[in-house]
């Protein structure tokens, strides 16, 4: 009797290249001639990055800096959720951004949906924060991987455990 095979959908960053990321952006702000010196300053704790400047020109310079880097780095930018500039103390601008980690409950039904639409024998079953895909055969299995990876979604997804 043949095996079932299997794959998962995960929405993960990898955080090793998140901070390495922030270095070289942060590397950037220091030595551009717009940006050195004026206090601007990108942190992160955990899956939060909080973006510090004097004003909100160098507050979006400093975001955009960061995402070129994370491109560069194969971190989809759908990944980020970023939160409206504030004002904070002293006359600066303060943003957070957020690294959005797992499949949502919403995301997973949306990928399940995708996937009985297309109707390629496959079964999804959602498991914590990402989607197991179970089929008979290889084929069906890279069927489906193509569909999700054609698909117009706004997260990202990888593809882990394929046995």
């Amino acid at each position: 009797m043949a095996k079932d095979e299997s794959f998962d959908i995960v929405s993960e960053v990898d955080m090793q290249e998140v901070d390495n990321a922030v270095n070289q952006a942060t590397k950037e702000i220091n030595t551009r001639f717009d940006l050195k010196e004026t206090g601007c300053t990108i942190e992160r704790q955990d899956t939060a990055l909080t973006l510090n400047a004097p004003d909100e020109m160098k507050l979006r310079n400093i975001l955009e800096i960061l995402q070129q880097k994370l491109i560069k780095r194969s971190i989809d930018p759908k990944a980020l959720k970023e939160e409206d500039p504030e004002s904070a103390l002293g006359g600066k601008y303060r943003q957070l951004v957020t690294l959005k980690q797992g499949l949502d409950k919403e995301q997973a039904k949306k990928l399940t949906t995708l996937l009985k639409e297309t109707k390629i024998k496959v079964n999804a079953q959602i498991q914590d924060d990402k989607l197991r895909v179970t089929g008979k055969n290889r084929d069906d299995l890279q069927k489906a991987i193509a569909a999700v990876k054609a698909a117009e979604l706004d997260f990202p997804v990888q593809f882990e455990n394929y046995r």
